[in-house]
């Protein structure tokens, strides 16, 4: 598949994001100030011009107008209005033209449901420096849906399941499946190093924390478990396959906080290759300078099955992603060296 990228050129040093933005509230963003969700979200934008969009009703949730300390929860629907974001301050915005659209896999769809085969390195929503991620390119495609909302996310360089709800009432209902933990997930995962153990519950408190830079990050918490700043976060791992570097794993997660596998591996002292906030830079760089089947240029990290029930028909639905094919090709370079 190629993808290309229209990059428009700034005028007066402005660029406003492309449209209107609506976000599902996930987990953790739950019973979080709505102020404080636009700073982390958008922060080369001043903080007065945020509190305007607030007090003018141009940021609503559920429709309505809310105040700067509204606390938010889990499956609100935020509505975000077009910001302009200054060049100085922010690496250049990437917009996607209709013309350049991503293409997308089909995995599954009905009147209710939509699940796609996202492609690594492609954001699920717009936001501060991305113009277009995959819900509003399928908003885009699709004026005559009139509700489409992410029922949960993955990180931009992570492949494979993406759910989304084509209904509020299908959303509300898949987001009562994530917090009761009827929704089954699993990733394909390949590591640093050999991996021994067939079966493994990695249970740990994560914090997140803010680089000096303004990266966000998670590290697992050093101290006792405080419920206000800590978050307990639990993994299965299965060992898949090893080889006399690496391990290929199946990670299920039990709880859905930021980064969790990634942090979790990491911790462990067994690296996701290809990580650029937790991995190994060294192995990151040799990999992505190799020639053929053993150079990998992204995280191998792959959303490959996802378990629910049908908020409709009540069935239970697997919804299965091929790994991608950079990542197939890394395993058979593996294989046959």
């Amino acid at each position: 598949m190629k993808v290309t990228h229209n990059i428009k050129e700034l005028n007066n040093n402005i660029q406003p994001i492309a449209a209107v933005i609506k976000e599902c509230i996930e987990e953790e963003g739950n019973d979080q100030r709505v102020d404080n969700f636009l700073f982390k979200r958008y922060r080369n934008v001043p903080k007065s011009h945020l509190y305007q969009l607030l007090r003018s009703g141009q940021v609503r949730v559920n429709g309505k107008r809310i105040n700067a300390s509204y606390r938010l929860q889990l499956g609100d629907i935020v509505r975000i209005p077009p910001i302009k974001i200054t060049e100085k301050n922010s690496s250049r915005q990437t917009a996607i033209a209709p013309s350049n659209f991503f293409t997308f896999t089909t995995l599954y769809e009905d009147d209710v449901l939509l699940v796609i085969d996202k492609p690594g390195g492609l954001a699920v929503h717009g936001g501060s420096g991305i113009g277009f991620g995959v819900i509003e390119q399928l908003r885009a495609q699709n004026p005559s849906w009139k509700f489409l909302e992410l029922v949960h996310r993955l990180d931009r360089e992570t492949s494979g399941v993406l759910l989304l709800a084509k209904k509020r009432s299908a959303l509300v209902e898949l987001h009562r499946q994530v917090r009761e933990g009827l929704m089954e997930k699993h990733y394909l995962v390949m590591v640093k190093g050999e991996w021994h153990n067939a079966k493994q519950h990695v249970k740990l408190a994560l914090n997140k924390y803010v680089t000096a830079g303004g990266e966000r990050r998670v590290a697992v918490s050093n101290g006792e478990y405080d419920d206000s700043k800590s978050k307990l976060s639990h993994t299965i791992f299965k060992l898949q396959k090893s080889w006399k570097n690496f391990s290929l794993l199946d990670a299920e997660i039990k709880t859905g906080r930021t980064h969790q596998i990634r942090v979790h591996l990491a911790h462990l002292g067994f690296p996701i290759i290809g990580d650029d906030k937790y991995g190994d830079f060294e192995i990151n760089k040799q990999l992505a300078k190799t020639r053929g089947q053993d150079k990998l240029t992204r995280m191998f990290l792959h959303a490959h099955t996802l378990q629910i029930t049908h908020p409709n028909t009540e069935e239970r639905m697997q919804l299965q992603s091929p790994l991608s094919k950079d990542l197939q090709k890394f395993i058979d370079g593996l294989e046959n060296p």
